[in-house]
This record gives structure tokens, C-alpha cells and sequence, in this order.
């Protein structure tokens, strides 16, 4: 996997995140700069914490599937864009927020909750030749920039943009497992 691959899929793995920083930051009138950096910490250390995990599970299962490692590969990247894709058309919801002063316990889930397609990712990138500590810090850099940036655009932007960087994450995913996949077929 070239780095540009692995750049692709460390923003296609933080745009759910994008979209729930744009919902946070759209009910926060006027988010602090320090408040976003904070989020975005949080969530870039839990998302490049979650493929690490999914990688040693996936090591761990390698030997059993390594016959089928590509088509597992394409088959969990795909189902995770597809229902990114079909997330993205879902209204959003409309959950209580306290703005900048939401529990450090509530963001954590929140960021767990955003990154469990990223440990599915790991799962994957376990079955390819891949450098995990670059894939790992990829993506949280990535989360980390589009969290921030997120919170800080949020009341300015609207709730547009979220759903449709979800969207774009979704179709990245899916472009991502069939280059996989043809890569180790052909």
C-alpha cells in the first residue's frame, strides 16, 4: 500500500469524526480554539489507538485466513464505506449537548464510538504488508486535523458538510478494499 493510500484512508476513517465535530461545533455559538484542539486530541489518540488493536487481532488470525486475506480485506472495507455511505443519509440526531462543557467520559465514548470502523480497518490491514505504527499515526493526525477543524467550522457551516464528508469517507473506503484487493489478485 503506497503512502497515498494510506493517506487517503486515514481521512476516510476520520470523517465520521469530521461529522460529529461539525455536530458538536454547530451547537457551540462560538467554539474556543483550545476547546477544539482538546476534542481533536481526544479523538485522533483514541482513532489511532483503535487499528492498532484491530491489527494485533488480525495477526493474530492471519495464518487461518491468509488464503482469503483480500477478499477479507474488500469485504470489511466495503461494508464499512457502504454503511458509512448509508449513515450519511440518515437525519442527523438530535442528542442533548452541553457545549463546551461535556464530560471528558462522554467525548471518549463519542471518539470510541467513531473509531470502532477504524479497528475493523485495522483487522484488514493486518492481512496486507503494511506498516501499522504509519498507518496508526496517519490516521490519528488525520482525526485530530479534521476534529478541530470541524468544531471550529460546526456553527459556522451547518450540519451540511458532515453528512457529506461521511459521504466521500464512505466511497474512499470502498475505493480503498477493491485497490487492496485487485493489488493481491492481479
Amino acid at each position: 500500500m503506497t503512502i497515498f493510500a494510506l493517506i487517503l484512508l486515514a481521512f476516510a476513517m476520520s470523517t465520521d469524526a469530521f461529522a460529529a465535530a461539525i455536530g458538536k461545533g454547530v451547537k457551540i455559538k462560538r467554539p474556543r480554539l483550545s476547546y477544539a484542539i482538546k476534542i481533536g486530541f481526544i479523538f485522533g489518540v483514541i482513532e489511532a489507538s483503535t487499528p492498532v488493536i484491530g491489527w494485533f487481532i488480525g495477526r493474530a488470525a492471519a495464518s487461518f485466513v491468509e488464503a482469503w486475506d483480500r477478499w477479507i480485506a474488500l469485504i470489511i472495507l466495503s461494508g464499512l464505506g457502504v454503511y458509512m455511505i448509508l449513515e450519511s443519509l440518515q437525519p442527523a440526531d438530535d442528542e442533548d449537548d452541553r457545549g463546551q462543557k461535556q464530560s471528558l467520559l462522554l467525548l471518549c465514548f463519542t471518539a470510541l464510538g467513531t473509531s470502532i470502523d477504524a479497528m475493523a480497518v485495522g483487522v484488514g490491514l493486518a492481512l496486507v504488508d503494511i506498516n501499522i505504527a504509519l498507518a496508526s499515526a496517519l490516521i490519528g493526525s488525520a482525526t485530530f486535523l479534521m476534529v478541530t477543524v470541524g468544531i471550529m467550522l460546526g456553527s459556522a457551516m451547518g450540519s451540511l458538510i458532515g453528512k457529506r464528508a461521511e459521504t466521500f469517507g464512505g466511497i474512499i473506503l470502498i475505493a480503498v478494499g477493491i485497490w487492496i484487493f485487485a493489488s493481491h489478485t492481479l
